[in-house]
């Protein structure tokens, strides 16, 4: 005997999708999808290979070999990532700091803003004191000689 189900409407359809990514999201709110895999993924991936793999027919080594170099170079690449942005942070502030006691011109979308450096600040994102008001580094168009 065959059941026969009830088909959903393509809204219906995009209800229920957003009902269960809310009841999921609800469970556990910190943890958010991810776009791509990180080294954890790929670590968790080649366990889980490594521990479902058939005894008679383990993994051959030179395919063990390829992968691990394959992790090796995702962790050699993340961290280059991150020190790439360290020294992106390190430049934009010296780059801020060398403005002091200059004019400068800043753009915030329409807003146009000129006036003397009086003060930067460091960090991830550098900010300029001009005019009693601070701006991201990012905003300075233009840096005037003295």
């Amino acid at each position: 005997m065959e059941v026969s189900r009830p088909m959903l409407s393509s809204e219906d359809r995009v209800q229920l999708d957003q009902f269960v990514r809310d009841f999921n999201i609800g469970l556990n709110p910190a943890r958010q999808p991810q776009q791509s895999l990180g080294k954890d993924d790929f670590l968790k991936i080649l366990i889980t290979q490594l521990s479902y793999q058939d005894p008679t027919s383990p993994m051959e080594d030179k395919e063990f070999i390829a992968q691990m170099a394959q992790f090796s170079t995702l962790e050699q690449m993340t961290a280059m990532a991150g020190d790439f942005s360290k020294l992106t942070s390190m430049l934009m502030g010296s780059e801020a700091s060398s403005s002091l006691g200059k004019n400068v011109e800043i753009v915030e979308g329409d807003r146009v803003t000129q006036g003397l450096v009086q003060a930067v600040t460091r960090g991830e994102i550098p900010q300029v004191l001009v005019n009693g008001s601070f701006y991201k580094w990012e905003d300075v168009s233009k840096v005037f000689a003295e």
